[in-house]
């Protein structure tokens, strides 16, 4: 049976440091200040706001952030070096993530190390980080392809040493959800006084459905970014990994919705990536009926097609005219520019209608309908 934390499941939103890891992405510090307040002002409950060890800007960027006094905890990305954590210290940081290499092939192709000294690297890290009373997240990188007993092992350590949660990553994003709920039971079992965090990459298209098989498998914490940015493929989307849970699962994570396209949107400009129309939850045409039976069903009552309501994203329901369109949508886009069609009148419209949209390869806009109304209006007359 699926276990589910019984505890408020935490969202700590990345976007500030590993969604401006996206080949080609800079936010400016202004940038990061407004998409800081916006996820706070949602309710967003933890913010991993910047890297420090990458020098002044960065730590200025991020000492601008904690002045705002935000509620969402700000936590800072660290390697697993005293340097680093000093680095964040100085910042005004006071929560911190210290990330080592665990899977056997990066601790021997990357680091050129053992298991040993990266209990060592633990040790030291973790040891100067509690002793300077910072809240500690032990970020596994590459959980997803390390060894379980090694990880168990590790997280012993780091709960004898007081350690506040352990990140699982799946960091290539290779991993199916049924594995990811697997490897994630495991540990939960294994440790179960250290709460598990899951930060899962989208190189196979499932880092959202990874997130949410990790959270239930027991994780209490799960990273995301604003519209899925993240190196390669990108992260699991905090606006996907949101109404996932409140609509597949019943978990309400207490994050209002209703800013999602705002927030969105901002991000998509300030990052140079736009917002796909067909993207989940947030694309314009994430509401978009055009297909006849589907449009009719949604007239009659939104439910039949839709799990949820488009404005509780800030979106709005669109009524396409298009190639598959039918009488009932047509109707509905027609009243809604002033026009009232008769059931005659649809139907000798919507042959016309379906034949200019095929020949454009695109939706009918309210300027095509009207000029077809009025080139139809003698045909129109006669029905």
């Amino acid at each position: 049976m699926p276990i589910i934390c019984a505890e408020p499941i935490i969202i700590d939103d990345t976007t500030l440091r590993d969604g401006e890891q996206t080949a080609g992405v800079a936010f400016s510090r202004k940038e990061k200040i407004a998409i800081a307040r916006m996820l706070d002002a949602m309710g967003v409950h933890e913010l991993e706001c910047g890297i420090p060890a990458m020098g002044d800007e960065e730590c200025g960027s991020i000492r601008a952030l904690v002045e705002l006094g935000l509620n969402a905890r700000l936590i800072t990305w660290n390697r697993a070096l005293v340097g680093d954590i000093r680095a964040s210290i100085a910042c005004g940081i006071t929560s911190v993530d210290i990330s080592l290499s665990v899977s056997d092939i990066m601790i021997r192709n990357k680091l050129g190390k053992n298991r040993a000294w990266v209990r060592e690297q633990l040790k030291q890290a973790l040891g100067f980080a509690k002793e300077n009373g910072l809240y500690v997240s032990v970020g596994g990188e590459d959980a997803s392809r390390a060894d379980l007993t090694f990880l168990a092992e590790l997280m012993d350590l780091a709960v004898t040493m007081g350690a506040d949660r352990f990140r699982f990553c799946d960091t290539l994003g290779i991993l199916d959800p049924f594995t990811m709920f697997e490897k994630v039971r495991a540990l939960h079992g294994a440790v179960p006084s250290l709460p598990i965090e899951v930060h899962t990459h989208n190189d196979l298209g499932m880092a959202t459905a990874n997130a949410i098989a990790g959270i239930k498998a027991g994780a209490r914490f799960v990273n995301t970014t604003v519209n899925g940015l993240g190196e390669r493929a990108g992260n699991a989307a905090l606006e996907e990994v949101v109404m996932a849970l409140k609509v597949a699962c019943g978990i309400d994570p207490g994050i209002d919705t209703h800013r999602f396209r705002e927030i969105s949107r901002y991000v998509g400009r300030a990052s140079h990536r736009p917002v796909p129309a067909w993207k989940a939850i947030v694309g314009e045409r994430a509401f978009a009926h055009e297909s006849g039976i589907h449009a009719d069903g949604v007239i009659k009552n939104p439910k039949n097609y839709e799990g949820f309501d488009p404005g509780e994203v800030g979106l709005t329901r669109q009524m396409v005219v298009g190639k598959h369109s039918g009488t009932s949508g047509l109707i509905e886009r027609y009243r809604a520019v002033g026009i009232t069609l008769t059931g005659d009148e649809a139907v000798l419209l919507l042959v016309r209608a379906r034949n200019m949209a095929g020949d454009r390869k695109r939706p009918l806009t309210d300027a095509d309908l009207m000029r077809l109304y009025e080139t139809s209006s003698s045909s129109l007359a006669a029905a």
